[in-house]
């Protein structure tokens, strides 16, 4: 079934919109992201155009987020206070980033600097947990003993707060600097940002698994809204019909995904995460570097 989206200007297949949304959701539910690494690049490979994709992603994010933690929530593995304060630095990183967004999409060169931000910031993460999950996954194998709670750097930083749910007596300072980082990321790749969050809280803070991916999904429910916010009303390019057809399905997929998280342990959902995070890379690497198949476009830009 064709439906045409009036922002993006283009039709697409409804229940493809609504099959992409649920596997975001799923994503969602199981990992603690927003999806947003995947739906985005998924949304520029139907046509979409960047900018509309990017905006109207964030809908679609805070839809599933909001699914996943009422689930977790019930399970009591979200750090609220933790939470509280990542989303601090996360509403004012999204106000930096919405404002860069707009002034490369003045100059026309937002499309070529969301496909790089993904291809530079999921290569690196990707990779970097891939190698950690391979390690953590053969240690379990030899029955080697459980690791040990490491002593971060950032744990002997001022401004010192307990985090009870996490375990955690740390600094506000790093968890705002994540949290700043995470809002630009969301703002100019229409993402939730949990593809950075939820390493930077298992590696850098020395939170628990089992507690990262709800509070991921918490902070990120804010930023998100607050992006679509600032996206819509500054550059009008949040699709209603294409983000309605998200939401559907990726509500319903977040829940399965926290069903399904249950039955994997803390190692198998990292290297899952990580070989997902290389996949989409990849693709995007690889069409900016082949010859694409139409070697013009016409398009005309809007007058203010």
């Amino acid at each position: 079934m064709q439906i045409y989206l009036p922002i993006a200007e283009v039709s697409v297949n409804a229940f493809m919109l609504l099959g992409l949304g649920g596997l975001v959701g799923l994503l969602s539910g199981m990992f603690g992201v927003g999806g947003g690494f995947l739906l985005t690049p998924l949304l520029f490979f139907i046509g979409i155009p960047p900018a509309v994709a990017v905006a109207t992603g964030a809908n679609q994010i805070v839809a599933s987020s909001i699914s996943g933690v009422l689930a977790h929530l019930r399970r009591k593995t979200v750090d609220l206070r933790m939470g509280s304060v990542l989303l601090i630095g996360g509403l004012a990183g999204a106000a930096m980033g919405v404002g860069l967004f707009n002034y490369l999409k003045s100059l026309g060169q937002v499309d070529l600097l969301v496909q790089l931000c993904y291809v530079i910031f999921l290569g690196i993460i990707g990779a970097l947990m891939f190698v950690e999950s391979l390690r953590a996954l053969r240690k379990v194998k030899r029955g080697g003993p459980p690791a040990r709670k490491k002593h971060f750097a950032v744990h002997g930083w001022p401004l010192k707060v307990r985090f009870r749910t996490s375990g955690l007596y740390i600094s506000v300072i790093p968890p705002i600097f994540v949290g700043v980082a995470v809002g630009v990321l969301s703002a100019v790749m229409g993402v939730g940002g949990g593809f950075i969050m939820v390493p930077a809280m298992i590696y850098l803070l020395g939170m628990p698994t089992k507690v990262v991916i709800g509070t991921s999904l918490f902070q990120i429910i804010f930023v998100a809204a607050f992006t679509t916010l600032l996206h819509a009303s500054s550059s009008h390019t949040v699709d209603i019909m294409l983000a309605l057809l998200l939401i559907l399905g990726g509500v319903i997929g977040a829940q399965l995904g926290t069903r399904i998280a249950v039955y994997l342990k803390a190692e198998q959902l990292r290297i899952l995460l990580a070989v997902l995070v290389l996949a989409v890379c990849g693709k995007i690497a690889l069409d900016l570097l082949l010859e694409p198949a139409e070697h013009y476009s016409i398009a005309f830009i809007k007058a203010d």
